[in-house]
């Protein structure tokens, strides 16, 4: 069972008022709303990246989150950089709360997502990498299709739009919306469902996208191997599918880790994607240099593992 209820179309919206401060308000002091979901960002050695990722937030109207940031870079730029500062200080102002967290030790990105997971308490989380500006109304679209589907994560996969007038019809054949409830999958390297990944390439949502007459503000439920930067999560659903506690085995060089997660996730409560996506990747160069294990396949193809254990557990 998962732990998002649903509480109505999040989407409708029109005829109350967003739950976003608008600048009339902002000297408000009324106590902001309880979260419907926490925004985890893991985040180092970014600052215009950072600031953009933030700045996509502002501009959601809802539904009521908050924001949390674990930091890595060694002088705690979150906390130092004027871009980003000045984008947390709107966030504020609108309602949200933000929590700059500095942890300069670094011991691999599942640790890290593995603490934010810890320090959240929403229902939902948003788990968003920090080079992806998202467009306003996305999050209410994902949290709608979190509660729709009643699944354990939706996500929407980054867009690179330099990519836009690069067409790839031989990598969207696997295409395949949901028809209905969302059932869970197994996902292994070489199998069918591992062959839906080159869905997320370059800008291939966005080409799908215009084939399907989605309404505005609607969106559509597909298959998928797994979706990256972008995914929101039933906090219940991934607690109860071990998170990232496979985090101790490895080393802090390593790639995969979401991956590995929603794998195990989508084996108990199953996982979607939702086009159009309205995330786009911002193409900075990646900060993740040195990648000796990919988690997903030690995890899942190494002799004798079981989902929800590391090889070399006991």
């Amino acid at each position: 069972m998962t732990g998002v209820e649903d509480r109505g179309d999040p989407l409708d919206h029109r005829a109350r008022r967003p739950v976003r401060r608008w600048s009339g308000d902002w000297a408000s002091q009324e106590p902001p709303p309880s979260p419907e979901l926490e925004v985890l960002i893991p985040t180092v050695g970014r600052t215009s990246e950072l600031a953009v990722t933030l700045a996509g937030l502002a501009a959601q109207d809802d539904p009521a989150f908050d924001v949390i940031v674990s930091d890595q870079s060694e002088t705690f730029t979150s906390a130092n950089e004027p871009s980003v500062q000045a984008m947390v200080r709107v966030l504020r102002a609108e309602g949200h709360r933000v929590d700059l967290v500095h942890r300069p030790r670094r011991r691999g990105l599942a640790e890290q997502r593995q603490f934010l997971l810890e320090r959240s308490s929403a229902p939902a989380v948003l788990f968003l990498d920090d080079d992806v500006w998202t467009e306003p109304g996305l999050l209410s679209r994902l949290l709608d299709a979190l509660r729709s589907l009643r699944c354990g994560f939706v996500g929407s996969a980054v867009q690179g739009l330099s990519y836009l007038d690069d067409r790839r019809p031989h990598e969207v054949t696997t295409f395949e919306p949901w028809p209905g409830r969302v059932l869970p999958e197994s996902v292994r390297p070489g199998n069918t469902e591992h062959d839906r990944w080159p869905l997320h390439n370059a800008a291939n949502l966005a080409h799908i996208a215009a084939t399907l007459g989605v309404d505005r503000d609607a969106w559509v439920a597909y298959k998928v191997a797994w979706v990256g930067a972008c995914v929101l999560y039933d906090r219940a659903a991934l607690i109860a599918a071990g998170g990232f506690d496979f985090w101790p085995g490895l080393p802090a060089e390593h790639s995969g880790e979401d991956v590995a997660a929603q794998w195990r996730v989508m084996e108990r409560f199953g996982g979607a994607g939702i086009v159009p996506s309205g995330a786009v990747h911002l193409e900075a160069p990646t900060t993740i240099l040195e990648r000796r294990v990919d988690v997903a396949r030690t995890l899942f193809t190494d002799a004798g593992a079981r989902p929800g254990r590391t090889p070399s557990s006991p």
